[in-house]
Order: C-alpha cells, then structure tokens, then sequence
C-alpha cells in the first residue's frame, strides 16, 4: 500500500514566493536577507495555520543558502539545502517549547548556542509555542537572547503574543501574521485539487474556506477529509453533508418567508432545519451571518466585503435589493440577541421561534 502524505504536509510552501497570504512578511524577510540587515531574535506570532513555523524555515533555510536566486529564494541545489530538505541540517535546530519549557532545556539549548555552524554562516533556533516557556525559562533565556554568538539567530513562534513577557517582547523584531483571506484559501485549494486530480465545485471550495476559519492548513485538512468521503468528484452537496453546514438556500427561502410575513412557513422551515440534525443556536448564528451579507451586498461600497463567489453572490445581491435595510438591521439585531440568550435559555427550541415570529412581523411595522 502507498504511503499517504496529507497535503497540509505535501504541499507545504517550500519557498517564500509559495507562502499563501503573507506577502508583507515574506517581502520583508527577504529585504532582510537581501541588504544583509538580519536581525538576531525574531517572533513570529498569529492565529493556528497561517503559516508562522513554515516561513520560520524557509527564512532559516535561505539566510544558509550558498547560491541565492535573483529573487532571494533558496536554490535548493547547494549542500546547505540539500541537507535541510533532507531533515540532516545542522544548522537549523527546532525546539518544541510545550514540552521542553523548562529552565534545564533553556540551560541546554544556551550552551549549545556557542557551537559554531559547519556549513553556511548561521545556525538558527526555532522555538515553537514559545508562549509555554516557563517564568524561569523566560529568564533564563534573556542574555542568550539579547548578545547571542554572531552566528546565532532566534525565530520564535507563538500562537499567543499575549503570555510572553515584555522584556522577551522588546528583544524581538515581531512580524504578526494574519488570518488567510477566504479567496486566498480558495485559490490554493483549486491549485491542490488540480494536482491532484480531483474536480471540485467552486462554490464546495468556498464552503472549505470559510469552515477553515483562515487557517490553510485546517482548509487542507478538511479538503483531504471530503476528497476521502466524495472521490476524485466533489460537489456542493458532498461537502454540506459530510461538514454538516446547512445549505444557503435554507436561509435564503427563510428571509423571503420572513418578508412575506409567512409565520407557519417560518416555523415549519426551522423544523425542517432541526428535522436534518442542526442545533438552534446553529441556525440562528447562520442565520445573522446571511443577513449580515445581505446588509455589505446593499452598497457599491462594502460589497466587497462579500466573501462568497459565482452564482450564490447574485443570489445574495438580488436578495439585498428586495429587503429595506431597516429591516435587515431589525432582523439582525433580533438574532444576535437570540445568539446571546441561548446558552441559558431553559427552552432552546421556543426562543428560536419566538425570535422567528419577531423577525416576520418586523416588515408588518413598516406598514
């Protein structure tokens, strides 16, 4: 049998110019490297999946590269990096920091800062989670940190900028990566799906992006998952039903009920929505999600705010135009309170209906 590689995995971005999101960051670092203006401590922090510890070793792998390309990319034919893709670098040394936190690994990890590198110019130290060093290890790591050997570079990563303590803070260049744009996973998704041979529906990639939360590598995970329930033939409907996401045509049939002021229509289209196995407070965040969208798509302006694509965003823009806005900000408004008092909420089902009736009735006050 064939070893499987997850493409979170296979196709992780080996070069800067591959780096999904992060263009402002990927520049600078090989500005950095280019005009020799490297510095010896950088952080790296952002949300789970965006890219932070993949670009702190493309980052360490290029500054040893010995034939840099026009473009300041490694050329990946050089013993520095023919080593590094073979996982045998002396150079590059990673140190989880969730489990390695304490003052003994930090003790450990400053003496071996003084060995000097045996190919290229710099040894490089990875310290992922950072975060999860102790207070002890954090000071322990201070010096180090501030006067390293000339040889010596530090990238930490961290998920959460927050627990780490200012002195750390002020010793670091930080580079805060962002959430990756739902037409940037997209994108990459198709590029995936087309190496790998597999026919998916745009709108079935929007679905993936979205439900990945801006993080790639989440995308990838739930690509491979639908690829093994759906095969080499992906539809919309494949990927609603195995990521249990509700359809947008629920909502869209909801909010014409909703204006037509069909409360019976409302209350049996809910119970259909909980007859498939979805949750209130589901319905109802999604619910304000689609009224949210409809309010962007009703000005030249924010419509680009709109982060769904092809047929579905004619959809949403011929629904906008047959809703007021005043009562898309009442149905809004009823839903989010609704979101806020379902987790008390002794009985789930009724305050979700009740929310309902309101937001059918609200064009009635127009009249």
């Amino acid at each position: 049998m064939e070893n499987f590689i997850v493409s979170a995995r296979k196709y992780r971005p080996d070069t800067f110019q591959t780096v999904v999101g992060q263009a402002a960051i990927t520049s600078t670092l090989k500005n950095a490297i280019k005009n020799s203006q490297l510095a010896h401590a950088y952080l790296f922090c952002g949300p789970r999946g965006v890219g932070k510890t993949t670009c702190a070793r493309i980052f360490a792998k290029t500054i040893n590269c010995q034939n840099l390309t026009a473009e300041v990319e490694p050329c990946n034919q050089c013993e520095s990096c023919e080593a590094f893709n073979g996982n045998r670098s002396y150079n590059i040394h990673e140190l989880d920091a969730a489990s390695n936190n304490s003052v003994d690994d930090i003790r450990n990890l400053t003496d071996q800062v003084r060995i000097p590198p045996q190919i290229g110019q710099y040894s490089i130290y990875i310290i992922d989670e950072v975060h999860m060093l102790s207070q002890a290890a954090f000071n322990a790591f201070l010096k180090t940190l501030e006067e390293p050997p000339k040889h010596a570079i530090f990238i930490l990563a961290t998920t959460e900028k927050h627990k780490i303590i200012p002195t750390i803070l002020s010793r670091c260049q930080i580079f805060d990566f962002n959430r990756i744009k739902i037409s940037d996973i997209s994108g990459h998704l198709e590029y995936v799906a087309q190496s790998e041979g597999v026919e998916i529906e745009s709108e079935a990639l929007n679905v993936i992006a979205h439900k990945a939360d801006g993080a790639m590598r989440d995308a990838l995970s739930i690509f491979d998952q639908i690829v093994s329930f759906s095969g080499k033939n992906i539809t919309y409907k494949n990927v609603i039903s195995n990521l249990n996401v509700l359809d947008y045509d629920y909502y869209f049939k909801l909010v014409d009920l909703l204006l037509m002021n069909d409360v019976p229509g409302v209350l049996m289209l809910f119970n259909e929505v909980v007859d498939h196995g979805f949750d209130g407070h589901h319905f109802i965040t999604g619910l304000s999600s689609h009224v949210r969208d409809l309010l962007v798509c009703k000005d030249p302006i924010t419509v680009q705010l709109l982060e769904v694509g092809g047929e579905i965003k004619e959809k949403y823009k011929v629904q906008a135009s047959t809703a007021e806005q005043d009562f898309l900000f009442e149905t809004l408004s009823i839903s989010n309170e609704c979101d806020l008092q379902y987790k008390a909420s002794q009985n789930k089902r009724l305050l979700v209906e009740l929310a309902l009736i309101k937001m059918a009735q609200v064009s009635l006050k127009k009249k």
